[in-house]
């Protein structure tokens, strides 16, 4: 199997998720149940199947990636790029999917002029920081996926366009760096402590170079203690994300183990739970992250991700490609993410 293979399924699995999860989204579970049955959604629905604003954000960040890709990845070129593509989406017709108000709020603000550390919402951890986040562990540079600190910082800055709260941060951080550990892994034996780790490595490095001034907050006293913050939440989550994988319940709503999936930690560790729980049953695990109580095509979305980076295409079914929103897109992106040029 090709990373481009796996770059591709896990574009895909991320819009098939979405689509998968959006129609559950706001639903209790004895409502998905009533609608549908004890397992949710038994397939992908509609033709076109509709995603939502976070396949859309996901593309937005991409474009960024691939315009920087073939000039610079500074943080200059990447706050035009991002600017751009956000606003881009702002004023889309298509832009009619209930976005978070964290993101409109934000890319109003870029719109209008205003610097990126002050049109961000600073105290926002929604899980928009980090549902749009994986086409960055996804990209490929001189065939080489992006070095962990480039990784790291850039998950970082294009969640602090919108979301400036360091949890919103350090997610996005450990959201692109799982994507692009799975697209290069054939086994899960040591995923979760990896992870583990890995956040625990991080939690005192601020990529002032990114961020700037965005630490700067009444009592906090340096930059390392305000990512620390974001860090120490993160590996809380990443505690239950353990406990429930120790003693797994495979028909409890994944949210009571690890959360609603509304704050982005909570969508990380969720999205982590349902893709870890099937691993090698990719349907279901969406059909698990869709039948949820919480924030269900977030959730979803980064637990097709995770299938895909891990799985490749095979993942998905033909009927699926045929019918997915974007799907034009998503090929041009799969394509531009991991060339050479």
């Amino acid at each position: 199997m090709t990373v481009e293979d796996k770059v591709k399924g896990s574009l895909f699995g991320l819009a098939f998720g979405d689509a998968y999860g959006a129609p559950t989204e706001f639903m209790s579970i004895d409502e998905i149940i009533s609608r549908w049955s004890i397992y949710g959604p038994l397939d992908l629905e509609g033709d076109p199947a509709c995603v939502t604003d976070d396949t859309q954000m996901a593309i937005a960040v991409a474009n960024a990636l691939i315009s920087c890709k073939a000039n610079s990845l500074t943080p200059e070129c990447l706050e035009s790029a991002l600017r751009h593509s956000f606003i881009e989406w702002l004023n889309s017709p298509d832009n009619n999917r209930a976005p978070g108000m964290t993101c409109l709020t934000a890319c109003e603000a870029l719109e209008v002029g205003k610097q990126w550390v002050e049109a961000t919402v600073k105290n926002s951890k929604g899980c928009g920081a980090n549902m749009r986040v994986t086409p960055v562990g996804l990209l490929q540079v001189n065939g080489s996926n992006l070095a962990d600190e480039t990784c790291a910082a850039i998950a970082q800055f294009q969640a602090a366009l919108t979301h400036g709260h360091p949890t919103a941060l350090a997610a996005s951080n450990l959201t692109a760096w799982a994507t692009k550990y799975l697209l290069n892994q054939s086994n899960l034996n040591t995923f979760s402590k990896d992870l583990r780790e890995y956040a625990i490595s991080q939690r005192h490095i601020y990529h002032a170079q990114w961020l700037g001034t965005l630490w700067q907050r009444p009592a906090v006293e340096s930059s390392q203690q305000f990512i620390a913050r974001g860090w120490d939440e993160v590996l809380n989550v990443l505690d239950r994300l353990d406990a429930a994988l120790q003693s797994p319940d495979y028909d409890a709503d994944p949210c009571l183990a690890t959360g609603a999936g509304w704050v982005a930690e909570e969508a990380l560790v969720t999205g982590l739970l349902c893709f870890l729980l099937y691993s090698d049953r990719p349907k279901k695990a969406l059909q698990r992250a869709a039948t949820t109580s919480g924030d269900s095509d977030s959730i979803a979305c980064l637990t097709g991700a995770f299938a895909g980076a891990y799985l490749g295409m095979s993942a998905w079914s033909e009927d699926w490609v045929s019918r997915i929103e974007y799907r034009e897109q998503l090929e041009r992106l799969a394509i531009a993410l991991t060339s050479r040029s």
